[in-house]
């Protein structure tokens, strides 16, 4: 149950420093986990952003000085890190449905949002359909663009979406340039690779990629290289982008918090796509995850 105990973890560093926590990278430095997979993790878990919890909280809070009366609200607006008061109603409407104003007439009209606390039965661990295999260094090429966690669910499809109306070579039309070239000779479109290396909160590499044999890289393309470690591989059958989201999140609530021999070897994963209609129920795809042999307890 590590990776639950990771995730309490950070909810608890979260609430000590509620009111003096940036970003969720002091976060990262105080349970030692990289920040992609925290943040994916505590959104999969928990079914809120590290940011849209500190923000919730915060209001709660907020609501309770509001109603004791103790401070004015441009007072509260810059304890719970709004830069005007503007904008602290604003959202402090959106959250509680009335103003500060209105809350102390109807207080009974708050919006309760206490700490979470994480208990999680876990039904699949360790009998979700994956196995373990060692993979040789290899390297990766492809189309490189920076993601934040908070929107990377929304802006990855587009990044295919783009990728697909530029470079799908439809009608069997024959590559033309060397971009095209070397998106048809390396099967880029096979692997989206998330990495966690830029040592930025909330932001990772994310390349739609395939296999790299050596020869020129045409510019506008990325080389990463992987090295020789095991892979948990997830294999999904069906419809993109629902069937391997699902798995995904199976990954993260179950398979981490459960399984007892594997514990995550580095920060990047790997969705593999198989050939064929994305949209049929019989489309194959997988999620790579890079693991090695917990320690045996003394």
């Amino acid at each position: 149950m590590e990776w639950l105990k990771s995730i309490r973890k950070a909810i608890s560093c979260l609430e000590e420093h509620l009111l003096d926590v940036d970003g969720e990278y002091d976060v990262f430095r105080e349970v030692g986990i990289s920040p992609l997979y925290l943040q994916k993790g505590f959104t999969i878990i928990t079914g809120y952003t590290m940011a849209e919890y500190v923000r919730n909280r915060r209001l709660y809070l907020a609501a309770l000085d509001i109603i004791a009366d103790r401070e004015k609200v441009i007072d509260l607006a810059f304890k719970y890190g709004y830069d005007t008061p503007e904008s602290f109603s604003k959202a402090f409407v959106r959250f509680h449905g009335l103003s500060p104003v209105q809350l102390r007439k109807a207080p009974f009209r708050m919006h309760v949002f206490l700490p979470l606390k994480i208990n999680i039965t876990v039904q699949g661990g360790n009998e979700m359909d994956f196995i373990v295999e060692k993979e040789k260094d290899f390297q990766v090429i492809g189309f490189e663009r920076e993601f934040s966690v908070e929107n990377s669910y929304t802006e990855i499809p587009k990044f295919w979406d783009e990728y697909l109306e530029k470079y799908c070579l439809k009608g069997g039309r024959k590559p033309e340039g060397a971009l095209e070239e070397a998106v048809f000779n390396y099967h880029v479109g096979m692997f989206g690779v998330c990495i966690d290396d830029l040592g930025e909160c909330g932001r990772f590499r994310y390349l739609i990629a395939g296999r790299y044999t050596g020869g020129t890289i045409p510019e506008g393309m990325s080389v990463y290289e992987l090295p020789e470690m095991e892979w948990a591989k997830f294999p999904c059958k069906g419809p993109m982008p629902g069937a391997l989201q699902a798995v995904n999140t199976r990954i993260f609530k179950e398979w981490l918090p459960g399984n007892p021999d594997y514990e995550t070897a580095m920060w990047c994963n790997i969705e593999w796509y198989g050939d064929g209609d994305t949209q049929s129920a019989e489309y194959e795809s997988a999620i790579w995850i890079p693991v090695k042999k917990r320690p045996e307890e003394e």
